[in-house]
């Protein structure tokens, strides 16, 4: 886990994928923190992306970093203490500009049943489960 979520910070920017009835969505995220043992990613409860992931909580990520692609499908379960949103906001002090833990806003999922896969052209994809 803490690999996959290395990997997810290294890409700076990764892709989440969600549907939204029968139509895939993908958007931008850049959060992957680790708290009490599970990989977190945040949002805001205002957006669209997080009525997708409590209408359907499985997900996928995609993302690249130095020549590396991950793929990565999990449930995303939602965490509604403030303590796990207060850990994700120290973590990228820049999100307090938009969200506070207490906010009624912002919201954390962890991702459990997650396979990520990290490929290259040159080798062998590697598969960690959590």
């Amino acid at each position: 886990m803490q690999e996959v979520c290395e990997f997810l910070k290294q890409c700076n920017t990764y892709y989440l994928a969600t549907t939204d009835g029968d139509q895939p969505r993908v958007r931008p995220f850049g959060t992957a923190e680790i708290f009490e043992g599970k990989l977190y990613i945040q949002t805001g409860k205002v957006k669209n992306v997080y009525r997708q992931m409590k209408e359907n909580p499985k997900i996928e990520i995609s993302g690249m970093a130095g020549g590396n692609w991950i793929r990565l499908t999990a449930t995303a379960v939602e965490d509604d203490r403030v303590q796990a949103r207060q850990h994700m906001l120290d973590a990228y002090p820049s999100l307090k500009k938009m969200y506070s833990a207490d906010d009624g806003n912002t919201v954390v999922f962890y991702l459990e049943n997650a396979t990520a896969t990290i490929c290259s052209f040159t080798e062998e994809p590697k598969v960690i489960q959590f």
